[in-house]
């Protein structure tokens, strides 16, 4: 049975083959939240449902609503990010991307700002002139941030000023100054003022100037260990792409 037709704007996070013709794709909306459609006959040659039901597409789909899953009708795709889905490197950022945004994603959440912000990061992924390294942490960072996990980078852990961080401490979730750094025994990261700056400035910035900056490879090498730290601390579970990424040392 047919439920009422709806309306969703979205990105396609993931897309399986389904019995022999169809497709099952898991869609980041607008409207509802991260929900599961089926593309009947969407392997079929001449469908047209074929070039609408992969991963990466951004559009608006139509979709009938059944009692425990949705149905697509039809779409108008309005981003396909070609420069993304023919480069191996890219695939492989954007693959992982998604299973960060499926791992965060709820059915009938409002999923505005992280589709939004997966659209600038697959976006920028086709950027040359920053690097894709960058952009992962980025995006990892802010869409931890999105969902209220990220780490406190604007205050000193211990005494709560806000000059001379210099150091990421991993048991309290945040920057300790030089001072309050000078005795302590647990494990902390030594971080240069360009690398705190950049951490503020991921979980601050508007979205528009999130994906417009580099930084010098000792920086992004401190970025990436900070983040690769916060992102295991909040996301309690193993993403198959992240090894992918990091077999492929890319």
């Amino acid at each position: 049975v047919m439920g009422d037709l709806t309306e969703v704007t979205g990105i396609v996070l993931s897309a399986m083959p389904v019995g022999e013709y169809d497709r099952r794709i898991v869609l980041l909306t607008r409207e509802r939240g991260k929900i599961s459609a089926f593309a009947k006959g969407a392997r079929r040659q001449n469908s047209p449902l074929v070039g609408i039901t992969r991963a990466f597409v951004f559009g608006t789909f139509q979709v009938y609503e059944g009692r425990t899953s949705y149905t697509i009708k039809q779409a108008e795709i309005s981003n396909y990010f070609e420069p993304v889905v023919t480069d191996l490197e890219s695939v492989c950022y954007a693959c992982y991307f998604a299973e960060l945004a499926d791992y965060y994603g709820r059915e009938n959440l409002d999923a505005s700002v992280m589709i939004n912000l997966l659209y600038a990061a697959l976006k920028a992924l086709s950027n040359v002139h920053i690097p894709k390294k960058l952009v992962r942490c980025i995006y990892e960072l802010r869409l931890i941030a999105v969902n209220g996990e990220a780490p406190d980078f604007f205050n000193c852990r211990r005494c709560g000023g806000k000059e001379e961080l210099s150091a990421y401490v991993p048991s309290e979730s945040g920057f300790v100054c030089g001072n309050c750094r000078k005795g302590m025994q647990t494990e902390s990261r030594a971080l240069t003022a360009s690398t705190v700056y950049a951490l503020q400035y991921i979980v601050s910035s508007p979205l528009g100037k999130l994906f417009t900056f580099t930084v010098s490879q000792e920086v992004l090498g401190e970025l990436d260990g900070v983040i690769s730290q916060v992102r295991r601390q909040a996301v309690d579970k193993t993403m198959k792409s992240v090894e992918m990424l990091d077999e492929n040392s890319f």
